[in-house]
């Protein structure tokens, strides 16, 4: 099969519905051979009697591609473990490494608790340290044997962790935590051949059709901006040998717009040779304030 992708072996997290299945299709599409994850749960993390990945399994079969399906929770050691070794056992590789699994408990900070906090942190930021660890420890070692790789690995962040987003902060601390993991981690293995980029998709999926419904819903007609499918192409670029020299970097994706985010640089600045009393440091605060750009609204404002 040619493509894009032709021959390389693609791991997709979360991939049984939404951005996930979206991804997995589009990089079928152009000739990459997939390991389908999904735990098969619901919106809130609790299990589900179907399997949604082996549905999506069956899609690209039958669109001529190869594609194996994987039920292992991958905020798990074993889970993420077994991940890899999925891709090892079936295809004898693994190029690219898509992390995209996560699920909302949103909830106001007063009323947030700390399960549904460490569980969505669990899935989502855990989720994408422990896949990526386990693929980096390969590339490593292919690299050690002189098989230098030419690996991807793409993460998904949010506008939440980027902006924040009212009554989120269990996802939007988990997301934004996703960014400085990829901008690590694109630092430590870019010497084995590994590129690490995070996207911040705008989509429909089942997480943000409930959260957003106003924007969400699908036009009658004419280009449906909020399809998850808009964001698959870049996802699949990034994860092709096409992307060669692009590492350490978010782009946000809605519709047809994309955008490279420029995250946190120095800006208005002073200083002093001594210490500034707390009045003093306080009256310098409020000038550098006054020659700063505004913060982005959060979302929810």
């Amino acid at each position: 099969m040619s493509g894009l992708c032709a021959g390389r072996v693609v791991v997709v997290t979360g991939a049984g519905r939404g951005l996930g299945r979206a991804h997995a299709l589009a990089f079928a599409a152009e000739g990459a051979r997939l390991v389908v994850n999904d735990l098969g749960v619901g919106l809130d993390g609790t299990p589900e009697p179907d399997g949604p990945a082996a549905r999506v399994v069956e899609e690209i079969r039958a669109a001529g591609g190869e594609a194996v399906a994987h039920g292992g929770d991958i905020a798990t050691a074993e889970g993420a473990a077994s991940l890899v070794r999925t891709a090892l056992e079936t295809y004898g590789r693994l190029d690219t490494l898509v992390n995209n699994a996560g699920f909302l408990r949103d909830r106001m900070l007063v009323n947030l608790g700390e399960d549904d906090f460490d569980a969505v942190v669990r899935v989502h930021l855990k989720g994408h340290f422990l896949p990526l660890r386990h693929a980096a420890a390969h590339w490593r070692s292919e690299a050690k044997a002189g098989r230098r790789p030419e690996a991807r690995i793409v993460n998904t962040s949010s506008g939440a962790g980027l902006l924040g987003s009212v009554g989120q902060g269990n996802y939007s601390a988990a997301k934004a935590a996703i960014v400085a993991l990829t901008l690590v981690a694109a630092a430590e293995l870019r010497r084995y051949g590994v590129q690490v980029n995070a996207i911040a998709p705008a989509a429909r999926t089942r997480m943000t059709e409930r959260t957003f419904a106003d924007t969400m819903t699908a036009p009658d007609s004419g280009f449906d901006a909020m399809a998850p499918e808009n964001v698959s192409p870049l996802v699949v670029w990034l994860g092709s040998p096409a992307s060669a020299g692009v590492t350490g970097r978010v782009f946000e994706a809605e519709g047809g717009r994309i955008t490279v985010m420029e995250g946190w640089r120095p800006g208005p600045s002073t200083d002093r040779d001594g210490r500034w009393t707390p009045a003093e440091a306080g009256e310098q605060a409020r000038t550098l304030l006054s020659e700063a750009a505004e913060p982005g609204p959060v979302y929810g404002t």
